[in-house]
């Protein structure tokens, strides 16, 4: 069986920056989960000492903070600065660009409709910005029932689908007088999920690898899985099941942001040394 990996996979920009920015700053704990990816957490408190904490009122005065990648919300990040936290800020700048955007259309009087997870970190940040409050929305329909100011300020998670958010976008530009669309997707994840989108046309099965939390990651399973039945969302080599490659001749494998190299190498080793015997 032939097995590819993807043309664009792995570790983005953002995320590369954040773990070196943690492991530069030992006897830290970062606020949340610094990225989307449990072993990489746990490699980065054994090796380097990074705790973990996901309330920002248990550091005193004086301990270090390092400030997830997805960001956090304003107000909790004005009160570790306050209480004299000293805050090494980790967040990713294509999570700081929806920050900026929101502050400055909320205060120039624009409605702001955020295009994502509501429940999601990095959502809950960027919604912290919009100083008159934001609608978060998953799809267009959640727009029906939702009243807005003529002007309008629309901004998108940054690890959505592109083809998701533009049919949020044209819901909306018919329909008020102005509105302005601001293009907050990351490249990475344009060029993940096109290369994954490539990939998964021509593979019989296809391996997706990243936390079952990682955002990105659920996006490139469900572009996988539009074009390759037999996708898997994996973690790592441990969940793998060997069946799944049975009378398969071509295996594409691709990975969300922050998956380490070295977990994407343990899988691509466990199907060689486990299928093709």
């Amino acid at each position: 069986m032939k097995i590819e990996l993807a043309e664009n996979y792995g570790f983005c920009f953002g995320v590369k920056r954040a773990i070196k920015i943690a492991e530069e700053n030992k006897n830290s704990a970062t606020y949340g989960p610094l990225i989307h990816n449990s072993k990489e957490i746990a490699r980065l408190e054994r090796d380097f000492k990074v705790g973990l904490t996901d309330d920002h009122k248990s550091f005193k005065t004086g301990d270090k903070a390092v400030i997830r990648t997805h960001g956090i919300p304003k107000n909790e990040l004005e009160e570790l600065k306050e209480n004299r936290v000293d805050v090494v800020d980790a967040t990713c700048p294509y999570v700081t660009k929806p920050q900026q955007i929101c502050q400055e259309m909320s205060e120039a009087g624009y409605d702001i409709v955020i295009f994502g997870d509501e429940a999601h970190p990095e959502i809950k940040g960027v919604k912290s910005y919009a100083i008159h409050g934001a609608k978060v929305v998953t799809c267009s329909k959640d727009l029906e029932d939702i009243k807005l100011k003529e002007r309008v300020a629309l901004v998108a998670q940054t690890t959505r689908r592109v083809e998701d958010y533009l049919e949020v976008a044209n819901y909306l530009i018919p329909r008020y007088k102005e509105v302005r669309v601001f293009n907050t997707i990351c490249n990475a994840t344009f060029e993940n999920q096109e290369a994954v989108r490539k990939i998964s046309k021509r593979a019989d099965v296809m391996i997706i690898i990243g936390g079952k939390n990682s955002s990105n990651t659920k996006q490139l399973f469900s572009i996988s899985e539009d074009f390759c039945p037999s996708s898997y969302h994996i973690e790592d080599e441990n969940d793998l099941d060997y069946e799944w490659f049975k009378d398969k001749e071509f295996c594409g494998i691709s990975a969300g942001a922050s998956t380490p190299d070295w977990i994407i190498q343990n899988v691509v080793n466990s199907i060689q040394n486990n299928v093709n015997k």
